[in-house]
């Protein structure tokens, strides 16, 4: 079955060991994701996060030297094409290839400067979340203690976002900059990896309106890994994820379940859950509670759908 993941961290992870290289046979096994990890999961498309950790330079330079590593890094390899809009997310799947797709997780390092989001764009990026978890130019994050919204240019990017279509991921957003993008948003928004607040109560996860939110919207939510957003009670094991599967689909999100594991940027995994060469696991541990069209749906239809349609 083939499973479509919204987030992972491979481009941090080389930004912050220079000189590494991404391939299988990484000394001390450095990556969770890697291409062989890929195909042994069954990934068909894989989101390629750029996020740029507090040890490196936050700006337009080392947006452009990332982005350099997802093409000298991820795309040379063979079973990689890059995927930039909807028909070429049907290429892949029928060539037998992992669709890559480019997204920008904070948008710290454009420093307000809208050409570089333009240039950003000419190589490949198609998905953007206007903060990481603080306050930057642009938007409030989940843990800002201020909990701001969108500042004017935050709106001007969210507006540029739509012309470009650039898809806006809403994850992690403070609750105000999740309601602010939501109106304003060209296309229907998303969360690239969030889980349900309910069922553990972290600001990084999704609220019971945000989720109706997405759901009524026709977005997609990608339920992530991390531990800590799955149960207060770690280890985390692929119950608890399935835990957030059945309440989303409670919410009448059936449609919009979608995964989004976070890997390579975590360093706790739940039981079962190491790296992307597990996914059979989940999917099989789905597949006993779910009839196989709706596990289809999980594992990859619906994120592809949504990018299909919006990209």
């Amino acid at each position: 079955m083939k499973v479509t993941d919204l987030h992972a961290d491979v481009i941090s992870k080389l930004l912050e060991h220079p000189g590494a290289k991404w391939g299988n046979d990484v000394p001390g096994d450095l990556f969770d994701v890697t291409p062989k990890r890929l195909e042994d999961g069954g990934i068909a498309l894989q989101v390629f996060a750029l996020y740029l950790p507090d040890s490196v330079n936050r700006n337009p330079e080392t947006l452009f030297r990332a982005t350099e590593l997802f093409w000298s890094e991820v795309l040379t390899k063979p079973q990689m094409k890059l995927v930039t809009c909807g028909a070429d997310i049907a290429a892949a799947l029928k060539e037998g290839k992992i669709g890559a797709i480019l997204s920008l997780e904070g948008a710290e390092g454009l420093q307000g400067h809208l050409w570089a989001l333009r240039l950003m764009y000419k190589l490949g990026l198609r998905l953007l979340g206007p903060t990481w978890n603080h306050a930057n130019w642009a938007c409030d994050g989940a843990m800002e203690p201020r909990g701001g919204g969108l500042t004017r240019a935050g709106r001007q990017l969210v507006a540029e976002c739509g012309k470009l279509g650039i898809l806006l991921d809403v994850s992690h957003l403070s609750e105000r900059g999740f309601w602010d993008v939501a109106e304003l948003s060209a296309k229907p928004i998303f969360a690239s990896h969030s889980n349900v607040r309910t069922y553990k109560d972290h600001q990084r996860n999704l609220r019971d309106d945000q989720l109706a939110a997405i759901i009524r919207g026709n977005g997609i939510i990608g339920i992530t890994f991390v531990p800590w957003f799955l149960t207060a009670n770690e280890p985390a094991t692929i119950d608890d994820v399935l835990r957030h599967v059945e309440y989303i689909c409670a919410l009448g999100g059936v449609a919009n379940v979608a995964f989004g594991s976070d890997f390579d940027g975590i360093e706790r995994h739940p039981i079962g859950l190491r790296h992307p060469g597990f996914y059979p696991s989940l999917i099989e541990a789905l597949l006993k509670r779910y009839p196989e069209p709706l596990v289809r749906g999980f594992a990859g239809e619906n994120a592809n759908r949504y990018l299909m349609k919006n990209l």
